[in-house]
């Protein structure tokens, strides 16, 4: 990986990071249209890389973080469903990350629902605390994002929202969600692959964790804006069309595949 491939490998992730559009899938097409050779340490990289992204949310909530115990007991109960499932198929999820197809089915799936979850779960609780139980419901809605393409956003914003949470605090408990489960993702990889890292390539993890935190702050407050005013479609309609674009390339033989 070079210096270039890393800087823009860590301006895909903090844009797509906390977008309902996936960022592991997003990098994986980025890697693909990019020529990259996947290597042991390009796969650490990304995975390593959202330690910038999820640094951005403790700093622009800190206030947030300094809450009640009850707050780090939710988001631990939000957490466990993807910690196991990860720890169970581990190996399964990573064979994934190479499969473009998949990434592209899955944003033309996720793209569709998109664009009628705003009328799906328009009806709000009153009380907009993210009780136990709802807790452990968005976290197994995160689950369904260990498949690439998904996006962890998206499942678990819209998990909130089927637990009637607004648009708004749906988002921002994802945001949340994402510290405990993007750490614990980042710390297995790393205490996993330390090996591949080397006084070479360990200033290009930290030079592309910099950008990815910078990137993800502007995202984060952009993001909510955006969805306050005009809730999913636009990103459904986004993933419609990247989806269609990567069948179409791949159903004519174009090779998109990563190595």
């Amino acid at each position: 990986m070079t210096l270039i491939e890393a800087v823009v490998i860590a301006v895909v992730e903090g844009i797509t990071e906390f977008l309902p559009i996936s960022s592991t899938g997003h990098m994986i097409i980025t890697e693909a249209l990019l020529g990259m050779n996947i290597d042991e340490f390009t796969k650490a990289f990304t995975v390593n890389i959202q330690f910038g992204a999820i640094l951005s949310v403790v700093v622009l909530y800190w206030r947030r973080f300094l809450q009640s115990w009850t707050f780090y007991q939710k988001l631990f109960i939000a957490f466990l469903p993807a910690a196991v499932i990860g720890l169970l198929a581990g190996d399964f999820i990573d064979s994934l990350l190479e499969n473009v197809m998949v990434v592209a089915i899955m944003l033309l799936v996720g793209g569709v629902l998109l664009l009628f979850v705003d009328n799906w779960f328009s009806k709000e609780s009153e009380s907009q605390e993210v009780t136990y139980p709802k807790a452990l419901k968005i976290g197994f809605w995160q689950c369904i994002a260990m498949i690439p393409g998904v996006s962890r956003s998206a499942a678990s914003i819209i998990g909130g929202m089927q637990q009637k949470l607004s648009r708004t605090n749906a988002a921002e408990f994802s945001f949340f969600l994402a510290v405990p489960t993007m750490a614990a993702a980042s710390a297995y990889k790393l205490l996993k692959d330390y090996k591949h890292f080397n006084t070479e390539n360990i200033g290009i993890l930290v030079i592309g964790n910099i950008i990815a935190f910078i990137v993800a702050m502007i995202a984060i407050k952009t993001f909510i804006t955006f969805l306050q005013k005009h809730g999913f479609k636009v990103f459904g309609w986004y993933r419609i069309v990247v989806g269609l674009i990567l069948i179409t390339l791949l159903l004519m033989g174009i090779d998109l595949k990563v190595v």
